[in-house]
């Protein structure tokens, strides 16, 4: 089964979006190629391309995690990518069980990505939407399923922006004593 987060994650490999200058680790078609796994790297025109899809994601899931609708247009591009992308035909086995198989020795960017598109389709219809959550460190902005029992998950983790935003606020509390 697809990760329902993989399109999460992807989404996620720009991050620090809230600062003057994010983090890319998406830098060239290499990168794309070591994060997907792929035996070979895209085009410079598909690497652009998968680059679009990842912020169209990001788009899609921090709207809903800041509860506001999807633009049509990003909705549209999602639609596209996934008419276009290789169809769900075969399972393989894989670590602890199965997956699908993918042909990504074509190396386009939608073969590479189809198995992030379709996590996009998956969590977008499915029961988990709306623990879609953005971390509430605006310097972040990482994107995060919230598994925990309450639904209440504020950080993408609290050794970062959690402890952050502690020993921010207890700085702030102390100079307020003063």
């Amino acid at each position: 089964m697809t990760r329902p987060d993989l399109c999460l994650d992807f989404a996620n490999t720009r991050y620090w979006r809230g600062q003057s200058a994010p983090t890319e680790t998406l830098n060239a078609p290499a990168d794309l190629a070591a994060w997907t796994k792929a035996p070979k790297a895209a085009s410079a025109k598909e690497f652009e391309q998968a680059i679009a899809l990842r912020e169209t994601l990001y788009r899609l899931f921090d709207g809903h995690a800041q509860g506001k609708p999807a633009a049509p247009r990003d909705l549209e591009t999602l639609n596209t990518a996934l008419a276009q992308a290789p169809a769900r035909k075969a399972l393989k086995r894989s670590r602890g069980g199965y997956d699908w198989d993918v042909d990504a020795k074509s190396g386009t960017a939608l073969a590479l990505l189809a198995p992030v598109l379709w996590s996009a389709g998956d969590l977008l219809a499915g029961p988990r939407l709306d623990r879609v959550r953005r971390c509430a460190n605006p310097e972040c902005g990482w994107l995060f399923l919230d598994d925990s029992r309450a639904g209440k998950r504020r950080w993408c983790s609290m050794s970062a922006c959690g402890n952050r935003a502690k020993a921010r606020r207890h700085y702030h509390k102390g100079k307020e004593d003063d």
